[in-house]
């Protein structure tokens, strides 16, 4: 299996597009290469989810729950005090949803909280909190309203504060990072409005002109981008003499001439989201605003968002609280043939999944930011296993809620209000969630992206052998390289702590959880069975199976979350803040989880997966034009894909800085 293309990525050779504005013609083989030359090549640092997908189940590394220095709890615990204040006496959720914009007067409050600069360090200004006291602000603030909780996050997560954080030279430290911390709103600019996760055709072109570059080019979604003082632009510097090329990153002034927001975008959820189309016509940047050098832009994008995307977990979490509290209140009042709603069996299990999934979610947000802050273990797949569980289960959770209002949940607030109701937001809820299953790599491309995560030591010691390039001396050596590896790794796949029954008897309290965890453990190692078996089968076919490794990847992030859900619980034991009630909770969720991973675990092997490409290509091919007869289609003319030249703007400029 070689890497799929995954969001973002790098062009490894630099090499320029045909014409200084022409959009790069990639085949799909360099559009791997230019994936692969983006990872993180490395494993310098343990990862307790690399481990678990090659079938070692590495307690160690999550057990005992890593905890926070006290005096970083303490400075997160007033941060969240002052913020829980603010959005309970500031924020109108409902004008926000109404007006579809967010007040002036909210933003500048939250600048005058100091919410811009949460994870930027107090010597520039900021409030130097740990990604655990972000995360939780960003909960809370997410669960006032949404899109404020994505405009936070975009500033700092992907925005301008966290690349330079990693790569920036002192000089830009110093001069971006006190203005982000305080006053300057920042966004990242990568799509464009014909390049999504597949970067190898970006079309932005950054030409050396003595001290400068000169940028041109359309970006499209860029959230924060229609309020943005400072903006991350990525641009395909042409290789020439003195220049290696490839896509780099930038700073960029948002007031600098050449600069144009043509439009705002609306969405089906998240409508206070400021968020828009960016045209860059003969932008002058000058090279001291370049982050990093030449060709390692989206390296630093992948980078950034390696802790980044548990920004989007976070505000999952905060959701799943929401709904559990509008459950309770709801079912318990809500009367149906003679009880509380909540009683009944059809009720009481939606009930029950969104307790034991919030709970779940919580801890793995809570572990995977904790590792973060410690730095002492690699969480490029954790971070993003908590991105996909979280919006997937998120949306579940939300969707469930819904179910459980009925009529009133499929009711808007504002209407439930006008009647006389309480205005229970939970329609909404369900539109805001639905994008973060699209944000910052889609569930698809999070699939493709752990998978190529799981299986790096296979391709570090087997790659050769599938790359149809490699010559024949090259396999021979890549074989020898296998087997040494494979006589070593298989054996210990078939028999582990999961089968001795007291494995893992600190966790057997009032609630044993010791099952699950042996459960985890023997599972890992089916799991690692399972993904040497097909790569056996398929080779250099693996890629392909898109379906296959998907559920290799939701495997994997079942068993994260229950590891996570029972470190959590004894951690609660331990400190005595309702452990008796997390074990349950977390027994709960471990016998959910346990009949999902069954589930897929069948469906590896028995699926549609043949007859669905079969249908697919059909469906292309016009076979099945006749289904479609009977309808009005609604979609009305023009482009699937709008035109995106470089060239002068012919729009009003809708930039709205914030003052």
């Amino acid at each position: 299996m070689s890497a799929s293309p995954v969001k973002p990525t790098v062009d490894p050779a630099g090499k320029p597009p045909a014409g200084p504005h022409t959009r790069p013609t990639v085949t799909e083989r360099e559009a791997r290469q230019v994936a692969e030359a983006a990872r993180e090549q490395g494993w310098r640092k343990p990862s307790f989810a690399k481990e678990l997908f090659l079938g070692r189940f590495r307690l160690d590394l999550i057990h005992p729950h890593p905890l926070p220095p006290t005096e970083d709890a303490q400075r997160g615990e007033e941060f969240l005090t002052r913020l829980r204040d603010f959005c309970e006496t500031k924020i109108d959720a409902a004008r926000i949803e109404r007006e579809a914009r967010i007040p002036d007067e909210v933003i500048n409050g939250l600048k005058e909280l100091g919410a811009l600069g949460m994870k930027i360090d107090t010597k520039y200004g900021g409030l130097g909190l740990t990604q655990v006291y972000y995360n939780k602000a960003l909960a809370l603030v997410g669960s006032a309203n949404p899109a404020l909780g994505a405009l936070l996050s975009a500033h700092q997560s992907i925005g301008v504060p966290q690349p330079l954080k990693i790569f920036g030279t002192q000089e830009q430290k110093d001069e971006f990072l006190p203005r982000c911390a305080r006053t300057d709103i920042s966004a990242f600019l990568l799509t464009e409005p014909d390049v999504g996760s597949d970067p190898a055709r970006l079309a932005t072109t950054a030409v050396p002109d003595g001290d400068d570059y000169v940028l041109d080019g359309v970006k499209l979604w860029t959230t924060n981008g229609v309020v943005a003082d400072l903006l991350v632009v990525m641009a395909r510097v042409p290789k020439s003499e003195g220049h290696k090329g490839g896509i780099t990153a930038f700073v960029v002034e948002t007031a600098s001439e050449g600069v144009t927001v043509e439009h705002r975008n609306a969405f089906m959820g998240l409508r206070g989201l400021e968020n828009g189309v960016t045209r860059l016509h003969q932008v002058r940047v000058p090279a001291a605003h370049r982050i990093g050098p030449e060709g390692a832009g989206l390296k630093i994008a992948l980078t950034t968002l390696n802790t980044g995307r548990l920004s989007l977990p976070a505000m999952c979490v905060g959701a799943g609280k929401w709904c559990l509290k509008i459950a309770r209140e709801w079912s318990g009042v809500r009367e149906q043939w003679g009880r509380p709603v909540a009683l009944h069996e059809a009720v009481g299990a939606k009930i029950s999944f969104i307790a034991a999934t919030t709970f779940a979610l919580e801890a793995v947000l809570d572990l995977s930011s904790q590792m973060a802050d410690e730095n002492r273990n690699d969480i490029r797949i954790e971070a993003a296993l908590a991105k996909l569980y979280g919006s997937e289960m998120a949306w579940l959770m939300a969707d469930e809620l819904v179910q459980i209002r009925g009529g009133r949940g499929f009711e808007t607030a504002e209407s439930l209000a006008a009647r006389g109701e309480r205005a229970v937001p939970a329609e909404q809820m369900l539109r805001d969630l639905r994008i973060n299953r699209i944000f910052e790599g889609s569930t698809e491309i999070m699939h493709l992206l752990i998978a190529r995560e799981a299986v790096d030591a296979h391709l570090t010691v087997a790659g050769d052998l599938i790359d149809p390039d490699k010559s024949l001396s090259d396999k021979a050596r890549a074989g020898a390289n296998a087997g040494v590896f494979y006589a070593k790794w298989l054996p210990k796949l078939v028999t582990g702590a999961g089968q001795l029954p007291n494995s893992y008897s600190e966790f057997k309290h009032e609630v044993d959880l010791s099952p699950h965890l042996r459960y985890v453990e023997r599972s890992a190692r089916k799991l690692a069975r399972s993904t040497f078996y097909a790569m056996s089968r398929w080779q250099g076919r693996m890629e392909t199976k898109q379906g296959f490794l998907g559920r290799i990847v939701d495997i994997g992030a079942e068993l994260f979350a229950m590891s996570a859900a029972c470190v959590r619980a004894e951690l609660l034991r331990t400190q005595g803040q309702n452990g008796r009630e997390a074990y349950q909770l977390a027994d709960v969720f471990c016998r959910q989880a346990r009949v999902r991973v069954e589930e897929l675990f069948g469906r590896l092997w028995n699926n549609t997966d043949d007859v669905d490409r079969t249908v697919v290509k059909g469906v292309l091919a016009g076979t099945y034009t006749w289904l479609e007869e009977g309808v009005v289609d609604l979609s009305g003319e023009g482009p699937w894909i709008a035109d995106a030249t470089p060239g002068p703007t012919h729009h009003e400029n809708v930039h709205r800085p914030i003052r």
